[in-house]
């Protein structure tokens, strides 16, 4: 831990798309991620939709993962990682609502629990399922990939109390309370006009904007955004590859050589390496 001087640093996105079915969620996605990452065979769609996105194949040749149920936190854990781990440079959650609400969801997951557990107090129950939820949620924020999720959003109603009648006070998106607020920018798209308007903008690229259409130049202004700034610093990773890489750090240690830095260079190796190497 140690204090130092703040400076923007490069970042990938983390964008929420809001909206009821039937608003073009998946489509809007699609666009924004090839104007972001530019090729179509670098974005990934993690497909709960019964395969929905490969609708829009004719866009091009983007990936897809066909998401079954029991819609667990770890199952969208694992697909994240199936994404990243073959070089996917931007994936897309469609839909983030399942993990929450779908067959296996959260909300299932807990009233099992509980009735399993806690004598049916789902209250009780949320100690064990809020961890499991809250892992998703820090794997989207935390992944080093862009992130797209689309959320299904639902008519918000209330009880109006002068006149006792039920009124619409908004939309409400379908996931734990303030999921919205964990994205960079957080987008509604309006049903009939497909217009998005912006609920949570850190970027400071839609929040005074006017209602706009998400096209690929959508995803060009956010890739501009995001490339400000220097580059972040990643840990170079240990590499124990192959027998002529102990036996040539071997020699190299024990020989004093000056060879190690070069050695080094090639393959990473930690301190506790190379006493074992020395031993």
């Amino acid at each position: 831990m140690a204090l130092q001087r703040a400076t923007r640093k490069q970042v990938k996105m983390r964008l929420n798309l809001s909206a009821p079915s039937g608003a073009g969620k998946t489509m809007s996605a699609l666009l924004m991620a090839y104007g972001l990452i530019g090729d179509w065979s670098k974005i990934a769609v993690i497909d709960t939709e019964n395969g929905s996105a490969s609708l829009y194949s004719n866009l091009g040749e983007f990936n897809t993962i066909d998401l079954q149920a029991p819609f667990t936190p770890e199952a969208y854990i694992k697909a994240l990682d199936e994404c990243i781990n073959a070089g996917m440079e931007c994936i897309i959650i469609d839909s983030s609502s399942h993990e929450w609400s779908g067959k296996g969801g959260c909300i299932e997951l807990n009233e099992t629990l509980a009735s399993a557990k806690y004598r049916g107090n789902t209250w009780s129950a949320w100690n064990e399922t809020t961890p499991r939820h809250d892992a998703f949620v820090q794997k989207v924020l935390q992944s080093p990939v862009h992130i797209i999720t689309c959320t299904r959003s639902k008519t918000e109603t209330v009880m109006d109390d002068a006149t006792k009648k039920v009124k619409k006070v908004g939309m409400k998106d379908i996931q734990r309370e303030g999921w919205e607020y964990e994205q960079t920018v957080s987008l509604n798209l309006d049903r009939d006009t497909h217009m998005a308007t912006a609920s949570k903008d850190r970027t400071g690229l839609f929040d005074k904007a006017d209602p706009f259409v998400i096209t690929a130049e959508t995803g060009q202004k956010i890739k501009q955004w995001c490339e400000q700034g220097t580059a972040p610093v990643s840990a170079k990773p240990e590499l124990l590859p192959t027998n002529e890489y102990f036996e040539a750090m071997k020699k190299a240690l024990k020989s004093k050589e000056r060879t190690i830095p070069m050695l080094e260079e090639k393959w990473f190796i930690s301190e506790e390496t190379k006493a074992l190497l020395l031993a």
